[in-house]
């Protein structure tokens, strides 16, 4: 009895281990081995202190928690750069007396990416997201927070699509 247990073991970590062309997160098979995640300057007209910092962070965290690339410093197979373009909040709602109900957040991310092992997959491209919320609230604390979360999350999924899941 503990033979076939044993034989369904290996059939099953043999078929699991042999499909390398596809894994959970979408990204297929990566030659590369390493990345690196230049710091995106807040080149925005209207600043947020450190969010340039906090996005940086974010798209490094996201590529490391899923893929096997290591993170260095420099020299690296995938290269991501840029800087964060647009920080904006603007009225989308109104109430009857001409007064805004709720407002939105919008940022927006200038990319540079470089495959040294593919240069096709190299590009340049904008991602932009955008959060709303009430109008009778501040930007600040756990609104800001939210805010931030929701739209990083959102745009360095987005990048990371694009660079290495390709959807």
């Amino acid at each position: 009895m503990k033979k076939i247990y044993l034989l369904a073991a290996l059939i099953i970590l043999f078929a699991t281990n042999s499909c390398s062309v596809y894994n959970f997160t979408g990204t297929g098979k990566i030659d590369a081995k390493t990345f690196q995640v230049g710091f995106f300057q807040n080149n925005a007209e209207l600043i947020e202190p450190g969010i340039d910092r906090r996005f940086t962070l974010e798209l490094q965290d996201l590529i490391q928690n899923q893929t096997n690339l290591n993170l260095v410093k420099n020299g690296a197979d995938l290269s991501y750069e840029g800087e964060i373009t647009d920080y904006r909040i603007s009225p989308m709602t109104a109430t009857a007396d001409q007064r805004a109900a709720q407002n939105r957040l919008t940022i927006r991310v200038n990319v540079r990416f470089t495959n040294k092992k593919k240069e096709t997959d190299d590009f340049e491209k904008q991602f932009t997201f955008f959060y709303d919320y009430p109008a009778e609230q501040q930007l600040a604390g756990s609104t800001l927070n939210s805010a931030l979360k929701d739209i990083f999350e959102r745009i360095t999924q987005n990048i990371f699509n694009e660079s290495l899941a390709k959807w």
